[in-house]
């Protein structure tokens, strides 16, 4: 049956000091102002919201183009304690340059000069050793696990309905040497920091997943992983907030601010001028743009991905898997059935690759029987936040005493969104935060 095609190119266009917010419960005269204004409306700005109202602050969310169209909107949906150790360790810059060769490559660094990434790529380089790998894996596996815990919670006090399932994340393995690699170190790592991984030999895998094709070998159940729709999670959480007298601004990109004693006093945007008691950066991949306006030099760069969604196969996974070899992810949900991915450096360039999108067509085509839809309902690109150190931006500025920051969540931020909500509005409350913070602190960056 000849496939239906109808693309949608999401386009990536223009769209430590504390103190408690004061008047969090008082109504406001004045309809410009809120308690926090928020700058971003992706899944962070938005979870973010939630928490800040749930804890009675008043919340403005400012977004230049409409909820979630940026990274949030069409990336796997996978919630991945599994994914806690940071990509940069021993060896790994290496096979990253000789990915320069390779334009089809799972990781993939453009090899046009560009002086901001290869700054980047140098400090990302120095953080490739044990010692560093071993810090940012225990921060980042501390709010992945309590976020895995809170989205449960989300999901059945606040009646989020984006597909959310809980049958954990499985690593496909057609090469033995690839699966023995991965139990030596990903498994190692997993197991120190008290993260569950269960080894399958090939017949029990090929027995669980029928849609797989035979000759697997092995694999990795990660049972205390999930799964969601994210681009639903999104339009779920931003219902909830306005539900909860939230206000979100559409089409309102941020152009410029009044500041003045230290503080940021307005924030001018496309859609008129806007106060807050406390500012939140949340902008994702766009912060570092924005943070130039303010003095800050955030070390981050836009790692971009892809996806392909499809309406359902007859013979679909059962599981979310990742297919090692080819570094393809597979979800599948009641409403499509999507292929994503991949890791390319090449600044702030848009647009689709072809290249990149046909090798997740072949990944998949190597170990499913049915690896494509009947039905392409979207092929699309986002850029991912990326910290140089892989260990996201929260907290208080150290130069803007009303300034805080969400960001830099790399590829984790649908995993890490409800642990950073509950820390940013416990930090801004003055309350006790449920994880410790120093270590997401932009104070380690000097912002």
């Amino acid at each position: 049956m000849e496939r239906k095609r109808r693309t949608v190119n999401v386009e990536n266009r223009d769209r430590a000091r504390c103190t408690p917010m004061l008047g969090a419960n008082l109504a406001r005269m004045d309809t410009s102002r809120s308690d926090v204004l928020i700058l971003g409306g992706g899944v962070i700005g938005l979870a973010c919201a939630l928490y800040l109202r749930k804890a009675g602050a008043s919340v403005r969310v400012l977004e230049q183009g409409t909820p979630g169209c940026g990274s949030s909107h069409g990336n796997c949906g996978t919630i991945t304690p599994s994914h806690a150790a940071p990509l940069a360790k021993p060896g790994m810059m290496g096979m990253a340059l000789r990915s320069m060769l390779r334009a089809d490559a799972p990781l993939y660094i453009n090899p046009r000069f560009d002086g901001p990434r290869l700054r980047w790529l140098l400090g990302f380089a120095r953080h490739g050793n044990w010692r560093d790998f071993a810090s940012a894996a225990t921060a980042r596996a501390a709010i992945l696990q309590r976020s895995r815990r809170l989205l449960r919670d989300l999901m059945r006090d606040d009646g989020l309905d984006c597909e959310f399932a809980e049958q954990g994340l499985l690593y496909v393995y057609r090469t033995a040497k690839l699966q023995a690699a991965d139990e030596h170190d990903h498994v190692a790592v997993l197991d120190r920091l008290g993260i569950e991984v269960e080894r399958l030999r090939g017949e029990q895998l090929q027995a669980m997943e029928p849609a797989l094709k035979p000759g697997v070998v092995g694999g990795l159940l990660h049972p205390g992983d999930a799964q969601l729709r994210p681009d639903r999670y999104v339009a779920e959480l931003a219902r909830r907030v306005v539900e909860l007298g939230g206000v979100i601004e559409t089409q309102a990109k941020v152009e410029r601010f009044t500041t003045g004693q230290g503080r940021i006093a307005q924030v001018h945007s496309s859609r008129g001028s806007f106060q807050g008691d406390r500012v939140l950066l949340a902008l994702g991949a766009w912060s570092p743009l924005l943070g130039r306006k303010l003095d800050l030099r955030l070390p981050m760069q836009p790692g971009k991905g892809y996806s392909l969604s499809y309406s359902r196969p007859a013979r679909v996974p059962r599981h979310a898997l990742v297919l090692r070899e080819a570094a393809v992810c597979v979800t599948t949900w009641k409403s499509g059935y999507r292929l994503g991915s991949t890791m390319e450096f090449s600044g702030y360039a848009e647009g689709l690759n072809r290249t990149r999108l046909d090798a997740l067509r072949r990944g998949a085509a190597e170990s499913l029987h049915e690896p494509e839809g009947p039905e392409l309902l979207e092929e699309w690109w986002g850029w991912r936040p990326m910290s140089v150190d892989e260990v996201p931006i929260i907290g208080p500025s150290t130069r803007w005493s009303n300034l805080s920051l969400a960001t830099a969540h790399g590829m984790l931020g649908v995993s890490m969104s409800a642990a950073t909500g509950e820390l940013v509005a416990a930090q801004l409350a003055g309350t006790e935060p449920a994880i410790e913070p120093l270590p997401y602190a932009p104070a380690r960056f000097g912002v």
